[in-house]
C-alpha cells in the first residue's frame, strides 16, 4: 500500500451520553469515558509510525488524539472534517419531538434527498462537498505514508462514502461508535477498506 489512513471517531462527550446532538456548533469536551476510550486507542496504536495527524476544528477530536499530539507528531486541523451542522436541533433535549425530526431527516437522506437539512444547518450534500478538500489532502501528500485522522460520526459516514465512491444513501452501512476505527488504504488513486468498524482497543475497557 502506498498510504494507510486510520480514521476514527472522537471519544464520548457528555452530550453523546445523553443522546443530544452536538453537530458543528457545539464544542464539547470529552467526558470520563471518552478520555478512557482515547487512552485505550493510544495504548493500542501508539507504536504505529504516524507521519501526520488530522483533526476537525472541534476540540473533542483533538482531545481524542492528544497523546499522539503530545508525542510531537505533526498535526493539522481541517475545517472540512467538522461534524454536520444540525442547525436548530443542536444541543436540544433528546425528546420524542427531536427523535421524530431526526428520523424524518435520516429517511429523507435514505430516500436520496441529499439536500434536505434543518433550519440553520447543513445537508449531507453540503458536508460531502466540503469533505472533498480533506480527501484531496490525503491524495496529494505522498510523503505522509501513515496518517491518523479523527473526526465525527455523521461526517465520517459521509467521508467513507466519498472515499469509496458509494452513494450517500449507503452511509448507514458504516457503524460509528465512539473511537471506532476504519483503516483505509490508498493506492493507484483508489481507496479501499483494510479494517472495518474495528473497536478491539475497547475490549475490556474499565472506567476507574
Amino acid at each position: 500500500m502506498v498510504k494507510e489512513i486510520y480514521i476514527i471517531r472522537h471519544g464520548e462527550t457528555e452530550l453523546n451520553r445523553q443522546g443530544i446532538v452536538q453537530g458543528r456548533g457545539i464544542n464539547s469536551d470529552l467526558n470520563d469515558l471518552g478520555r478512557a476510550q482515547a487512552e485505550a486507542f493510544y495504548q493500542t496504536y501508539k507504536d504505529i509510525p504516524f507521519d501526520k495527524i488530522y483533526t476537525s476544528e472541534l476540540k473533542r477530536t483533538w482531545q481524542t488524539v492528544q497523546k499522539f499530539i503530545d508525542a510531537k507528531l505533526p498535526w493539522e486541523k481541517l475545517s472540512g472534517l467538522d461534524e454536520l451542522a444540525w442547525g436548530i436541533w443542536e444541543g436540544q433535549p433528546n425528546t420524542e419531538l427531536a427523535r421524530d425530526a431526526f428520523r424524518e431527516m435520516l429517511q429523507s437522506w435514505q430516500d436520496g434527498d441529499y439536500t434536505a437539512h434543518f433550519e440553520g444547518g447543513e445537508s449531507v450534500q453540503d458536508v460531502y462537498e466540503r469533505l472533498k478538500q480533506p480527501m484531496e489532502v490525503l491524495m496529494t501528500r505522498p510523503e505522509e505514508k501513515t496518517v491518523l485522522l479523527c473526526m465525527h460520526g455523521r461526517a465520517m459516514r459521509v467521508f467513507l462514502c466519498l472515499l469509496l465512491g458509494k452513494p450517500l444513501s449507503e452511509m448507514t452501512e458504516f457503524p460509528h461508535q465512539n473511537t471506532v476505527l476504519y483503516k483505509m488504504g490508498f493506492e493507484d488513486g483508489k481507496f479501499t477498506v483494510l479494517e472495518f468498524n474495528s473497536a478491539i482497543h475497547l475490549d475490556g475497557l474499565i472506567i476507574e
